[in-house]
């Protein structure tokens, strides 16, 4: 290999790595004027908030050095191993984790405590990558699509018995690395489907959901049809008939009607005839009409479970609160109003650094962590919070092109992946501090107090920088 080959073959992603860093930066300034107390006696205390993040701040770049340092071929190498311990390490918590906020998601180690669900992500990333850069691999086979829920359900499995449904979340970001790879646009469409048939549900009866979803479903089988009339002439005259047939047995032989059982045989006899028609005239898309009604139906009637059983009460009130249901602003919206008002107290150009009031007198709970986006808006105004944001879509536009340029799928997957972590964790935190997003409890990237998060944002990403560089 020649010089010139050489310098080729070994070339890091600088502005990358500066973007980064200047993140990093504006995130411990940001930390150090969320917990700053000027009425504290001496200069920089190392036992705070602030001189705690300076400490895995130094140590997160010196992994990232180590990471650097490393040859790719061992990054392949070792992913399941790493997987598999990071599992256990997850796993763990569930014996003999300590309990923060109602999780029992950490391990203390000494003086040191960690969240192993923040270096999870880097496990399945990894392993992830690995699994699908297969040559047999296929998102079209059954059986790979079946090694790839296993990769997601274990750790996003033990994370919800911990509890923390914001960390398991966070797993829905692969969902960007699974569109570039070529996932069914149907699952998309799906998803979208079950979040506005869940949202739909708290403002909707179950009858008049149920019309909603005959009507959509109706115009949305016609447009594939490619005829509106026909296909609006043909249901109604299925539902009149099924209803009819309905109604003259439950008069005749019972003498009463029930709503369950109404809604029971006018839907499925209506469905058995457009089974039948649809396999006489070979209208295939009519299955699919069909199978996205009844799951629609089943869901909606899961909701209550789903929204009283598996989420919290403080969730349950949160979600609320964002939908405008119900407003609680001096207990379950207390945060995300007092959040709101900080950042609409900046202006334009904000109060400038220390000067923030909300975040000096501590209105904002938890503003060194999950609340960390609101002493940005309130300090440094519209133009620091653009500033930012727009820093972080450089950040991950410039990880979809490492991606792109890569000529190996392992490469370009493992990219992918952290970009959307990235992504994911960015719209989520900053839209529940604006109240565009239910409070879920997950840290801004490089903003938020913790080493946990901190050193797993940063050896996800200068993996990706150093994958990138070979």
């Amino acid at each position: 290999m020649t010089a010139t080959d050489s310098t080729r073959g070994h070339r890091t992603d600088w502005l990358s790595v500066l973007i980064f860093l200047a993140l990093m930066v504006i995130g411990w300034v940001n930390i150090y004027a969320a917990v700053y107390d000027d009425s504290a006696v001496g200069g920089f205390a190392w036992g705070s908030q602030y001189g705690m993040q300076l400490i895995w701040i130094c140590i997160s770049l010196l992994i990232a050095g180590v990471i650097m340092l490393i040859d790719k071929i061992y990054i392949h190498q070792w992913t399941y191993p790493i997987y598999v311990v990071l599992f256990l390490l997850l796993l763990s918590t569930l014996v003999i984790g300590k309990e923060v906020n109602g999780a029992k998601a950490w391990l203390v180690l000494g003086p040191v405590s960690l969240q192993p669900a923040e270096f999870m992500k880097l496990g399945v990333s990894l392993a992830l990558a690995r699994y699908m850069s297969e040559y047999s691999f296929s998102l079209r086979n059954p059986r790979s699509l079946l090694g790839v829920a296993v990769i997601l359900a274990l750790p996003m499995g033990v994370i919800m018995l911990q509890p923390d449904m914001g960390s398991a979340i966070v797993y829905c970001s692969f969902l960007v690395m699974f569109y570039r790879e070529g996932l069914n646009k149907w699952v998309y469409y799906i998803l979208c489907v079950v979040v506005a048939v869940f949202l739909l549900s708290f403002f909707l009866t179950p009858s008049a959901l149920l019309v909603l979803l005959l009507v959509l479903c109706v115009v949305w089988q016609a447009l594939a049809n490619g005829n509106l009339r026909e296909s609006i002439i043909y249901l109604a005259a299925v539902l009149l008939i099924s209803g009819v047939i309905y109604f003259g047995i439950n008069y005749l032989l019972l003498g009463n009607i029930t709503y369950y059982s109404a809604l029971l045989w006018t839907v499925i006899p209506s469905l058995v005839v457009v089974a039948i028609y649809a396999f006489r005239t070979r209208l295939m898309s009519i299955y699919a009409f069909m199978a996205l009604l009844v799951g629609s139906i089943l869901f909606s009637t899961a909701v209550d479970y789903v929204f009283n059983d598996l989420l919290a009460i403080h969730q349950q009130k949160r979600i609320l609160d964002l939908l405008g249901i119900e407003q609680d602003p001096q207990n379950w919206g207390y945060n995300v109003n007092q959040s709101k008002i900080a950042i609409g107290s900046g202006g334009f150009s904000g109060k400038g650094f220390l000067e923030g009031t909300q975040t000096k007198y501590d209105f904002v709970p938890e503003q060194s962590t999950d609340f960390i986006f609101c002493t940005v808006g309130e300090e440094w105004g519209f133009l620091g919070s653009s500033l930012v944001l727009i820093l972080f879509a450089i950040l991950i536009t410039r990880l979809m092109i490492m991606g792109e340029r890569q000529g190996e799928p392992f490469k370009r997957i493992y990219c992918y992946s952290v970009a959307g972590i990235f992504l994911f964790h960015v719209a989520i935190n900053v839209g529940m501090t604006i109240g565009l997003m239910p409070v879920i409890g997950i840290p801004l990237p490089l903003f938020s107090y913790g080493g946990s998060s901190l050193l797993a944002f940063t050896v996800l990403f200068f993996i990706a920088v150093k994958l990138d560089s070979e």
